[in-house]
Order: structure tokens, then sequence, then C-alpha cells
């Protein structure tokens, strides 16, 4: 997938913007607050419906203004032409169009601009609680299998449903063996589906590490559920008289881990800053060959701040793998333009370089270009942007 112009209207600190990018690597440098991530972070809304960064949709808005608009016009690796528009008002649902027709669901555009990022904010996956490790999952697997991800709607909404019942004073028996046995069947598909995953993505982690770190390290990656013991109807068979004390659903895939070792150690407590950002810029290769193989399409590769704490050699070993031809079109920030220019020099692949100031955008050199704005927005009269849509994905399974 290739994306080959980006409109920005009030979104987070750029007031506008209209970039044409080059095929291959795209880079953006600037101090740090200029808005470099913010470019990437309408990217990444414009493929998953959402922000990258945890924010909410009032807040991708620019100060002093009612919205913000975001529209991409990409190009399949056959040829397909696609146009994404998302764009939401202050107070209102965002929406997302594709080839100018609204979702009624977003989570039927999901998959359509396969994305991979790798940003400063992915040390959460290590240092912070399972739920982490469960969302990225979910955003991952979502990508490529809408089964899953209805699945995963379906669950949450009985998940909830249960525990609104264990909260009740008299639980109805018949409807809870309903739920449960509904509850049982989608947590079945989602453990088996993320094991799957995860068991596909190991030997890929290890061998994107070993790349990265000149083989220094031994590194595991693996699932962990209670569903490896016993079926998750009878987990909820024998939790129930907790459950209801607790007045919360104690057992299921929502308590699901990733379990994530160096040399036989868990990296959150044994693995130095470098060697667990080497395992998070691991895993998002092997996100990317993953979702390469099984949709037959490139994903963007979005790599946010890439010199965080990782060291020059290890950068430069990265630079290196994503201009190999498995990897398609790149998308770099970095704070240093002479550092980068003189790492991507040496790799020898073509770049264009775009300077980040105050959410401004400027073409420093290369194959993209900025574009003048279009002549409907001249007159400063803010575009349609459609009824009110609803998503449908929801929860934290």
């Amino acid at each position: 997938m290739e994306l080959k112009r980006l409109t920005l209207l009030n979104f987070k600190n750029v007031t506008e913007a209209r970039i044409e990018f080059a095929s291959r690597l795209n880079c953006f440098v600037g101090g740090n607050g200029a808005g470099k991530t913010n470019v990437l972070d309408a990217l990444y809304y414009l493929s998953m419906c959402k922000s990258a960064l945890g924010m909410s949709d009032a807040q991708g808005i620019r100060h002093g203004a009612d919205f913000f608009l975001a529209e991409g016009e990409y190009r399949s690796d056959d040829g397909r032409r696609e146009t994404v528009v998302c764009s939401c008002r202050r107070g209102a649902v965002k929406v997302v169009k594709r080839a100018g027709k609204q979702y009624d669901k977003l989570s039927e555009h999901i998959g359509l601009i396969p994305i991979v990022m790798v940003s400063p904010s992915d040390t959460s996956l290590i240092s912070e609680a399972g739920e982490e490790r469960r969302r990225y999952l979910n955003a991952f697997i979502s990508q490529l299998d809408r089964e899953y991800l209805s699945a995963l709607v379906r669950y949450n909404h009985l998940l909830a449903e249960r525990n609104k019942l264990l909260k009740a004073s008299a639980p109805i028996a018949d409807l809870m063996e309903v739920i449960d046995m509904q509850l049982a069947e989608f947590g079945s598909r989602i453990y088996q589906k993320r094991k799957q995953m995860v068991e596909r993505m190991a030997p890929l982690v290890a061998d994107y590490y070993a790349l990265l770190s000149d083989d220094r390290e031994r590194i595991e990656l693996s699932y962990r559920s209670e569903l490896d013991e016993a079926p998750m109807e009878v987990l909820l068979k024998r939790a129930y008289d907790k459950d209801r004390i607790m007045q919360f659903t104690t057992c299921g895939v929502h308590r699901d881990d990733v379990r994530m070792r160096i040399g036989g150690y868990a990296l959150r407590k044994y693995g130095s800053q470098g060697q667990q950002k080497s395992f998070l810029v691991a895993l998002k290769l092997a996100q990317y060959k993953i979702v390469a193989d099984m949709q037959g399409e490139s994903p963007l590769l979005l790599l946010d701040d890439i010199f965080d704490k990782l060291d020059m050699q290890r950068v430069e070993r990265l630079i290196a793998l994503v201009c190999d031809p498995l990897f398609g079109q790149t998308f770099i920030t970095d704070c240093n333009k002479v550092r980068l220019e003189s790492i991507l020099d040496r790799c020898g692949e073509p770049y264009t370089m775009f300077d980040v100031a105050d959410g401004v955008i400027g073409c420093v050199s290369g194959a993209g270009r900025l574009l003048e704005s279009e002549p409907e927005n001249a007159d400063g009269r803010e575009p349609d942007l459609g009824k009110e849509s609803e998503s449908a994905v929801s929860g934290n399974v």
C-alpha cells in the first residue's frame, strides 16, 4: 500500500497541509513538539479510525477550531486506488468515509489500509499490565480477521451483561446460563486466534531481534491463558461463587497475557532500555511481515522517534532492514536531521525529507512535495463532515 497524498485541516497543531509522498522513505525532522508525530498519528487515524497515542477524538482538533479533517489518497500494490477521509466535529462522533461513502460501523474499515507503527509509547507493552498487550493483539489481529473483530465485540458486550447480572441481588439462573454459553463460545474463538498468532510471531521476533542486536541475547514470546488449562465454560462454572462475591467475572480471555522474556528472564525486570526497545521493534517488524504475507499488501510502516533508547549501531541495522525490498513505504521522524541524513545516505536508498516547525510542514529534499491548497477550501468554509457514525470497535478484552 502506498499513500500518495495527505490532506490535513486543523489536525492537532497542523492548521493546513497537503503533502505528496515518495514511494519508499519519507522523513520528518524538527524539534520536540513541532508536529512530526502528529503527521504519523493522522496516518494511523486513516487506517485504524483512532489515535495511536490513546488520545480522544476531541484532542485531535486544533485549539480554536471546530473540527479536524484528514484525507488520504492511496494506491494498493495491485494498482487499486482508495480515498479515505476521517473527520470529527467538536462535540460529535467522528466520521470515516471511503470513496465518499460513509461507514455505518467503523469496524468495517479496519484492515483496508494496513499499517504498523513503532513509537516511544510502545514501552507500555512491557511496563504496563496485561490489558496493554491484549489491546495490541486485538488491534493487530483485527486488521487481518473480521471474524476475530466480530467475536471481540460480542465478547465485550456479553461480559458487560454478565457483570451487570452478577451485581443483581438475585441473578436469573437461566439468563446466566445462556450468557455463559455464548461467552465461552466467543472467548474460545478469541483464545485460539490469539494463541495461533503469538506462536506464528515468536520465531520472527527472535530472528529480527538477532539482526538488530547482532545475535547477542536469546528472547522469547509466548501466550498465557487460563484456557490453556481448561475450556472456558468449565472455568466459568468453577468461578461462579467467587464471581458472585466479587461481582465481576474473574476468569476468561479478558485476563490473558503475552509473556516477553530475555535470557530466560522477564524482559520487564531484567532487560535494559535498549534491549526492551529492540524487542519492541522486532515485535513490530514481525507484525509487518505477517500482515504483508496474509493480506498480500505491504502495510505502511511508521517509525516514530527511532533513536529513542537505541544506540547508533541498532538504528543503522533497523534502517538497513526497512530499506530491504520486503518493506514498502516507510515514514520516519527524528529530531536530528544531520544524524538521520548521514545514516540514510550510507544505506543508499532515495528518501524525501520534510522539515516540521510549529505545525508547519516544508519539503527539504527528495521526491515528495507540498501541494497548493484545494480551491474549495480557499474561502475558509468547513468541508462536509457527514452524519455521525457509531463505531463497533469497543472494549478492552
